[in-house]
């Protein structure tokens, strides 16, 4: 069974403490946030049925907002996740180039895992950054201006920093 360690539900009480009494489903980013940080990077059915109990809320609107938001792992990911924007504007500066050269690079689609377990490949749309495209998120990290000698070192620089 899926469980909150001591000091996470300490913040979790603490998050849902902020909302009035009866609005404590306003916590369920946040505590999404934690139960994928807590639980190995995604979050299982598991996890989320163990939010909903914390909230007091059907199991189903968790999964609702977790399969809504592209910031939420549905399944294992690997230590660093290539979020390569794929909206309007990154595509135009070349981010479909980016994504294809990632994936023969790293030899996996996007939504795989490389084998070594160290990166995983995701498109999402608009990162807001629209001015240093084309341009990905890894982590809390911006990596923009992207070309395939950019994508060698940050990957590289992963591999450096293991």
């Amino acid at each position: 069974m899926v469980k909150f360690s001591e000091h996470t539900m300490k913040e979790v009480e603490a998050i849902i403490a902020r909302y009035p009494q009866g609005k404590q489903k306003s916590a369920l980013i946040p505590l999404l946030h934690l139960a994928q940080e807590e639980f190995g990077g995604w979050l299982s059915a598991e996890a989320m049925d163990h939010v909903a109990s914390i909230l007091s809320i059907e199991s189903i609107e968790v999964y609702e907002v977790a399969t809504f938001y592209s910031m939420f792992n549905l399944q294992p990911v690997g230590k660093h996740v290539l979020e390569v924007c794929q909206t309007g504007p990154c595509m135009l500066r070349g981010s479909d180039d980016i994504i294809a050269y990632i994936k023969s690079k790293l030899g996996i689609g996007v939504g795989e895992t490389t084998a070594d377990g160290m990166f995983t490949l995701k498109t999402v749309e608009c990162l807001g950054a629209c001015g240093y495209a084309p341009m990905m998120q890894m982590g809390m990290h911006y990596k923009e201006h992207l070309t395939p000698e950019r994508v060698d070192q940050i990957i590289a620089d992963c591999y450096n920093h293991k």
